[in-house]
């Protein structure tokens, strides 16, 4: 727009009645987002500045592509691309409101869910959780793993096993004589037909080791089981010999602090026992697992095999990651 006309412009502002100030502030907002979309998608391009297809850095400018992303010809190969070329969000048509959606993710409110999101945005549901999955699978590939010193704290909570969309015992019902009966009776049949709930910990509560240090790092990790193995296996490669390990009294973390020689204090649930030598505790883990609680429950339990994402996008927002971090990582 010429400057003259946007003078005309902003002069005839003056005129609009309320409800069309309104209809100017919408617009002028859904302008706006999808300009912030496409700066993030372009100062990707201008950081890497390599063709997606040959690694030649002689490009020149080459139009613009139907959702408004610079493009480029690479003066190599001579072909063109855009800052979304080759990467996880190269497909998508709505960069802008993908940029929502990816706000709502790591923002400091909690994330809405699907449906309200969707609702807010004016899109599909599907389409909103398809882009959250995508998410999942661009922070799994970034996932870099944690270094911990010091003093060390460990422990495990557990989340109830799912299995949201799967079909097998809708196939189970359907031909019982060739599929057979799954091995987990559904949720629902503990109170729709009586069965006994399963008290305390079972193969149907997902253990997810959590460990953090006094430094700020912090991981957690889903575990095949609770055996001691197990736990002393994932813990080996996280503890330095010089570390001091604290803990409950799991064998897993004494057969590691016996095995390495690991300094190694045991601390218990009771009052007058939180606390050894009075300053090792796993208050620290404690307070990662009530986060993890208030992050998950509005989630009325993922399914299992969509977990380990759920576990990855929490470690995100914690580690205060933008979403211009996760553009870059795409």
């Amino acid at each position: 727009m010429l400057h003259h006309d946007f003078r005309r412009l902003l002069d005839a502002l003056d005129d609009l009645n309320p409800a069309q100030i309104e209809d100017a502030q919408t617009k002028i907002r859904d302008l706006r987002r999808k300009t912030e979309a496409l700066s993030e998608i372009e100062a990707r391009t201008n950081q890497e500045h390599k063709c997606p297809f040959c690694g030649d850095e002689r490009r020149q400018k080459w139009g613009r592509t139907p959702t408004r992303v610079q493009r480029y010809r690479c003066s190599g190969c001579e072909k063109t691309y855009s800052g979304r070329t080759g990467s996880a969000i190269g497909r998508i048509h709505r960069p802008d409101l993908f940029m929502e959606a990816l706000r709502d993710m790591l923002g400091s409110s909690p994330p809405q869910s699907v449906r309200k999101l969707a609702k807010q945005l004016d899109l599909n549901k599907y389409t909103i959780w398809r882009w959250r999955m995508l998410v999942f699978s661009i922070i799994g590939n970034s996932s870099v793993a944690a270094t911990f010193s010091g003093i060390i704290e460990a422990d495990e909570t557990y989340q109830r096993e799912s299995r949201k969309g799967s079909r097998e015992w809708v196939r189970h019902f359907i031909d019982p004589k060739n599929t057979p009966k799954p091995p987990r009776p559904r949720w629902e049949d503990f109170t729709t037909q009586g069965l006994k709930m399963m008290r305390g910990l079972s193969r149907w509560q997902l253990p997810i080791l959590t460990v953090a240090d006094r430094g700020g790092s912090r991981l957690f990790q889903r575990l095949p089981n609770r055996k001691s193995a197990t736990v002393e296996r994932a813990m080996n490669p996280l503890v330095p010999g010089d570390a001091v390990l604290c803990s409950d009294g799991g064998n897993g973390y004494k057969d590691l602090a016996a095995a390495r020689g690991l300094e190694h204090f045991v601390v218990g649930s009771k009052p007058g026992t939180r606390v050894a030598a009075g300053c090792y505790h796993i208050q620290t883990v404690n307070s990662l697992h009530a986060r993890y609680d208030r992050f998950i429950k509005p989630f009325c339990g993922p399914a299992t095999k969509n977990l380990n994402g759920y576990i990855r996008w929490l470690e995100v927002r914690l580690a205060g990651v933008s979403p211009a971090g996760i553009i870059k990582a795409s």
